[in-house]
């Protein structure tokens, strides 16, 4: 809500329905609904499909990477909004799984990633203007670094990375605590 108050990024009117909910059209709204939930459903399904956890061996040097790109570039950028927040964001959420959270389950993350960016390209690159007229979706590249992979800000990268990851990490939180309750009813502590 506020990248679209700041003039950020904003909405081609010609393809949103007109209903706003503050000042987000309600697509925008449905979207962080339904693209996060689509992609933690992917992740769940390759986790039952696919036994093997084959970035596990890197999961440390892949998240150690990705921090370390992200806070330079977000403090390089410091004066670019969307790039500064997102690089920042992403960093200090990853160093903060990696130090303190220690999950086991992001080098499924990653490979679940790495498939589920097929899909994002299409139907960002869509948002963004590459196979229509104009975009739905537009951004202000004085926010941003203005590289883009077609018609996609790179930022746009690891904003969808945080996208899954927050939701997967809520969700492995809930179910550890969930888990943890069972345990204390079973051994009669609760």
């Amino acid at each position: 809500m506020a990248f679209t108050e700041l003039g950020v990024w904003g909405f081609n009117e010609k393809y949103v329905t007109g209903q706003y909910i503050f000042n987000l059209p309600v697509e925008e709204v449905l979207f962080f609904i339904c693209i996060p939930y689509a992609c933690l459903f992917t992740y769940f399904v390759f986790n039952q499909l696919i036994e093997r956890d084959y970035f596990f061996p890197h999961h440390e040097l892949i998240s150690s990477a990705l921090i370390i790109v992200s806070l330079i570039l977000g403090i390089y950028f410091m004066e670019r909004a969307y790039t500064s927040v997102t690089f920042l964001l992403t960093g200090f959420f990853l160093a903060y799984h990696m130090l303190k959270v220690r999950p086991r389950y992001m080098g499924r993350f990653y490979f679940s990633y790495l498939v589920l960016l097929v899909p994002f390209l299409i139907v960002n690159g869509t948002l963004t203007g590459a196979f229509t007229d104009e975009p739905v979706v537009w951004y202000n590249n004085n926010e941003n670094t203005g590289v883009r992979i077609m018609t996609i800000p790179v930022e746009d990268i690891f904003y969808g990375m945080m996208m899954v990851l927050i939701p997967l990490f809520l969700a492995d939180e809930l179910e550890r605590r969930f888990e943890n309750k069972k345990r204390l009813r079973k051994q009669g502590q609760v």
